[in-house]
């Protein structure tokens, strides 16, 4: 969601700001803003849209040594130049911008901010008269009133605040939302993700909720919000500036598409040892043997990963696997079983309403493991144990690679604690040949671009609903490949169970609507295919994906055979080349999809 970058003791201040907001478009934003100063002059510049608006107002005399910028995705107030970030304080002498949502800023507005004037909507603008009202109070400093308002305000929120009388000093602060501190030599940088200040530094410093920071040019000071200090060591962020590059791609999407044969081949490189075996944390298999249920936690396309990966987890391990959306089990929990093992899946590592659910697992002793593309990442450094995908930045909105490494860990996973359990399966099961196997299937589909686009025209670019049907797995892959249609091509997409169509999902055909099954299962396929010619014979226009042992010669989309347990590893990519083509065919812009961000932050 909403991004932050800033920085302090390095002239071109305005410069290195646009630039890290532009490294952070992939969030999700509906508007931006920046706050420049030096010793003499400064500037308050803010943009509705995209960033190159923003740039369009950097005059040449906008220059600084010190600067905040930021990246809106609006919350509380409508998408504007009135509520776009950087705010300012009634005195106009304080400057605050804010990731997060403040969940008593109307409490805070009555008690201490009756007689105040805002200028738009947020709750960030009020949190920036309090600092100023509590500094009045008590004639205090800036740092002083600012550690005063992070006791009374609730919710989640990383902070940085710049005292106009200050050139030399951003003060910042987090709870539950991202935030870094990058050293330089001579200058200091922040920003919510790495990613943003790359060009400028790759030691980071992580900070934790409820402390304070203040960044200056040749130090930082870290303390908690009774004033005690913190010391911590930086890192080295693995990450390189070409990673985040489109090279000669269009869409970061499309080439996040191609990647994943890649991300199938480094997967096997990380995790096979030298015995040929999947190498796990011993303590990690420990505890997971000893569990009698697993439960997986995730949002979106990560749980339809989870869900993707249910059946391969349990053949392999034989333990019992329930998948639950974050939302819900923090509000609605089940009733545990007596040995429960959770796994957070999450691209990200900073979701929010996974990151509620792992505070209250944490809160009662029971063992996790995140399973993230993001190494330290919020939920990598709370939850007891992390996985980490090795997809590299995953930029587009809409996600490809990471929902399938997902998918390709939990099988690593799941193969780990058969091997240890000796579970004797049904089958063999090798799988780093199996998944050698998927990278090439994979190469052939995403080879089929014109093929796929074509099939994308006839079926998707005039239609205004579309629905994905299967069984089983496929089942699951057909939630995903509606959320990739949805979500960047504004068709209402929905996957549904084959079966359940008759009951009362029939009575959505229509003449000409899109169906498209998908077909990998043996034991379902006739079923499915049987569901078809109920919808054909209402209209419909069905489209069939199927695995190569079960196609029909009339089947469009033909899926190269792989183990059955990994099919849903194959069997989406021809959906999401569909997705890309459908939003390209109608003219939207691929990565960036209305109205949503890349890394939700607030719950």
């Amino acid at each position: 969601m909403c991004g932050i970058v800033g920085i302090v003791g390095k002239s071109n201040a305005e410069q290195i700001i646009l630039n890290g907001l532009e490294r952070l478009e992939y969030r999700g934003y509906d508007s931006a803003g920046m706050y420049v100063a030096d010793r003499t002059s400064d500037h308050l510049i803010k943009a509705q849209g995209r960033i190159k608006n923003l740039e369009a107002k950097v005059t040449p005399e906008v220059t600084g040594t010190i600067g905040i910028g930021h990246t809106r995705w609006a919350t509380h107030g409508k998408p504007s130049e009135r509520n776009a970030h950087p705010h300012t304080s009634g005195n106009e002498e304080l400057v605050l911008v804010h990731n997060g949502v403040i969940e008593n800023f109307e409490e805070l507005h009555d008690t201490y901010l009756a007689d105040h004037h805002f200028a738009g909507q947020t709750d960030t603008e009020i949190v920036v008269h309090l600092i100023e009202v509590l500094k009045a109070q008590n004639s205090s400093t800036t740092k002083e009133a600012f550690k005063q308002a992070l006791t009374l305000i609730r919710g989640s929120y990383a902070f940085a605040l710049v005292d106009k009388k200050d050139s030399e000093t951003i003060y910042v602060a987090k709870n539950k939302s991202p935030l870094l501190i990058g050293l330089g030599d001579g200058f200091n940088v922040i920003c919510s993700d790495a990613l943003a200040m790359l060009d400028q530094t790759t030691h980071f410093v992580e900070i934790e909720d409820g402390e304070m920071v203040t960044v200056q040019a040749d130090e930082i000071t870290i303390e908690d919000l009774k004033g005690n200090l913190v010391y911590r060591e930086s890192y080295e962020a693995q990450l390189d500036l070409t990673d985040i590059e489109k090279g000669t791609y269009p869409y970061y999407m499309l080439k996040e598409i191609d990647d994943q044969p890649t991300v199938m081949r480094r997967l096997i490189q990380e995790y096979q040892g030298t015995n040929g075996q999947v190498t796990i944390d011993p303590q990690l298999k420990a505890e997971m043997i000893a569990s009698d249920r697993i439960y997986i936690i995730a949002c979106g396309t990560s749980n339809h990963a989870g869900w993707a990966a249910k059946a391969i987890l349990e053949t392999l391990t034989q333990i019992p696997v329930e998948v639950h959306l974050s939302s819900e089990f923090g509000y609605n929990t089940p009733l545990l079983s007596a040995k429960p093992f959770f796994i957070f899946l999450t691209q990200s590592g900073e979701t929010a309403d996974s990151r509620q659910v792992l505070v209250k697992i944490n809160a009662l002793g029971l063992p996790s493991l995140t399973i993230t593309n993001v190494a330290g990442s919020t939920l990598s450094r709370e939850a007891k144990h992390t996985l980490l995908l090795h997809a590299g930045p995953e930029i587009a909105v809409a996600s490809t690679k990471a929902y399938t490494a997902q998918i390709a860990v939990m099988t690593l996973l799941a193969k780990a604690i058969g091997d240890e359990k000796a579970v004797q399966a049904a089958f063999d099961f090798d799988v780093f040949h199996e998944l050698s196997i998927v990278a090439s299937t994979m190469e052939t589909l995403v080879d089929e671009k014109a093929v796929i686009s074509q099939f994308a025209e006839d079926f998707l670019s005039t239609s205004r609903n579309a629905f994905y049907i299967g069984r089983g797995n496929d089942y699951y892959v057909s939630m995903e490949a509606a959320l990739k249609l949805k979500e960047i091509s504004y068709i209402q997409a929905e996957g549904f169970a084959a079966g359940e169509l008759k009951h009362g999902t029939i009575a959505l055909i229509e003449e000409g609507t899109p169906v498209i099954g998908i077909i990998s299962e043996a034991v379902t396929g006739s079923h499915t295919r049987g569901n078809l010619k109920e919808v054909e014979s209402r209209g419909a226009h069905t489209l069939v994906i199927a695995s190569q042992e079960l196609a029909k010669p009339t089947d469009q989309i033909i899926i190269p055979n792989v183990h059955p347990l990994v099919t849903s590893l194959v069997s989406v990519i021809p959906t999401q080349l569909l997705a890309y083509f459908a939003t390209l065919q109608r003219g939207y812009d691929v990565d960036k999809p209305r109205n949503l961000a890349k890394s939700v932050t607030v719950e």
